[in-house]
């Protein structure tokens, strides 16, 4: 069995691609990294540490890679033979490696199925995929692409070993089997339902949401960690606050045990305040106009809520924050920031959030930015 894996970095090394070696596939990685691949091409193994009391190390052995870019041929080569292709690249960049992995479905023996993944922090990334893979070459009916919700937390890390990765113990792995045949693969350690929506948003307005307002409130208070800004009892209280809200829209919508849903955010608050995890608050809070869209992490669950008559006070104190993070390295951060200071908050939150500053939850987001740039200025 063979898989192809777009995504060399620490989630597809340190999840992804170390599930399907568990599995038995044959992986190859895909990455533009140049001493990523040549590291596993010459070595063919690499090691994943697990950041928990137990500690530990395991093993990973036959894998190699290519270069997307200077390797295009070989790449779509191996995409033409491959029986799974998963991706960990970024949302952003799906569309960047759907023209490789086009051609090489189209090179394929036409009545070989092959299932096409995408692990990715989006709803709906591997139909995303789908259309975008479509625009180059039409889809085939053994061409599958389910649905997949992945959860895990590697943070950023720099080691001797190039090809060394430190991921937390606990991970989750879903993906939605509707549409698929009886015989599709199962990967060691995925969760198989027939509806993904669910996981997809419980993990979405749980853990991305918990995490990225940990990160915002957490740089509102000058804390360099994850784990650092939940000591502080400000930010506890403020992720916790905007959890509880996004449970009540999960127990509104799905029906999920409101005992089981209180255990999993506090499991989650747990996991966000392992010490041996040094996750960065520049790496949880880059992005912030993808994570304040519409459809994302902070606005649409506060929404949702707001439009239900229930109160989304937390969340609003979570997106305000966001709207005053900036770093200069990093570029949605630059941009919203100038944006910020040109038009005004009012005019910014139309634009990135398609909120009104007269509606219910534009007004209270406004009121919390106004008190946090305050104290901005004050620091400052």
């Amino acid at each position: 069995m063979k898989a192809i894996h777009f995504g060399a970095g620490n989630i597809g090394r340190g999840f992804i691609g170390l599930q399907l070696v568990k599995t038995g596939y044959e992986v190859c990685f895909v990455d533009v990294n140049t001493t990523v691949v040549d590291a596993l091409k010459a070595r063919h193994t690499y090691e994943v540490g697990y950041a928990s009391e137990q500690g530990g190390r395991e093993r990973v052995d036959g894998v190699t890679a290519l270069n997307s870019l200077s390797e295009p041929d070989q790449v779509i080569a191996a995409i033409r033979d491959a029986d799974v292709i998963t991706t960990a690249v970024g949302p952003s960049l799906l569309s960047k490696v759907a023209p490789l992995i086009a051609e090489g479905l189209r090179q394929r023996d036409q009545q070989a199925p092959v299932y096409v993944i995408a692990c990715e922090n989006m709803i709906g990334g591997s139909k995303h995929l789908q259309a975008e893979v479509a625009k180059h070459q039409p889809i085939a009916e053994n061409w599958y692409f389910p649905n997949a919700a992945v959860d895990r937390i590697v943070p950023l890390q720099h080691h001797e070993d190039p090809l060394y990765v430190e991921v937390e113990e606990f991970f989750e792995w879903v993906i939605e089997t509707t549409g698929l045949p009886e015989a599709y693969p199962r990967i060691e350690g995925v969760t198989y339902v027939e509806n993904i929506e669910p996981f997809i948003e419980r993990k979405l307005f749980t853990v991305n949401t918990g995490h990225a307002i940990a990160s915002y409130l957490g740089a509102l208070f000058q804390k360099e960690t994850i784990a650092e800004s939940l000591t502080d009892p400000r930010i506890r209280r403020g992720v916790q606050t905007a959890l509880y809200e996004t449970g009540w829209l999960l127990l509104e919508k799905y029906g999920f045990n409101p005992v089981d849903h209180s255990a999993y955010i506090q499991k989650n608050m747990k996991r966000f305040e392992n010490p041996r995890i040094h996750d960065e608050i520049i790496r949880v809070a880059r992005s912030p106009i993808r994570k304040l869209s519409p459809s994302d992490r902070l606005v649409k669950p506060a929404k949702e809520l707001m439009e239900r008559g229930i109160e989304a006070d937390g969340l609003a104190r979570g997106i305000a924050a966001a709207l005053t993070y900036f770093d200069p390295d990093d570029s949605e951060s630059s941009e919203l920031n100038a944006y910020i200071t040109k038009h005004g908050i009012e005019d910014a939150l139309n634009a990135y959030l398609q909120l009104s500053a007269t509606d219910p939850l534009g007004s209270r987001i406004i009121e919390h930015y106004e008190a946090m740039q305050q104290q901005v200025n004050s620091i400052a």
